[in-house]
């Protein structure tokens, strides 16, 4: 297989690829352009940029922006929804982090 084909098969299992456009984002996401901008603005989600400027979104990132949405939904208000998603990622890291160290023999020190 020639390299460059290799590389664009690659790039389909590639969660981080920026392979979605901001409408066909929105498209897929059922919502609009501007609420994927909103997310932008409350760094929730940075796209890429194409050569040519335009935003591209990656499969992550749309994930990302369907729980926003689902917040957004419920009722939450997109600055909070955005908060609310940044620290479940952060909780998510600092617990994955505690049991990388506790496989490893470490044990946290008690508090005072």
């Amino acid at each position: 297989m020639h390299p460059a084909t290799s590389r664009r098969v690659d790039n389909l299992d590639d969660d981080d690829y920026p392979a979605y456009t901001m409408g066909r984002a929105a498209e897929m996401l059922g919502t609009t352009p501007a609420f994927l901008r909103a997310l932008g603005e409350h760094r929730l989600i940075t796209p890429l940029r194409s050569e040519g400027g335009h935003r591209r979104y990656s499969r992550y990132q749309l994930r990302v922006a369907a729980r926003a949405r689902e917040l957004v939904d419920q009722g939450t208000p997109i600055e909070a929804a955005c908060r609310i998603i940044i620290l479940e990622d952060q909780l998510e890291e600092a617990q994955r982090i505690n049991e990388e160290l506790r496989a490893q023999g470490h044990q946290p020190k008690p508090s005072a």
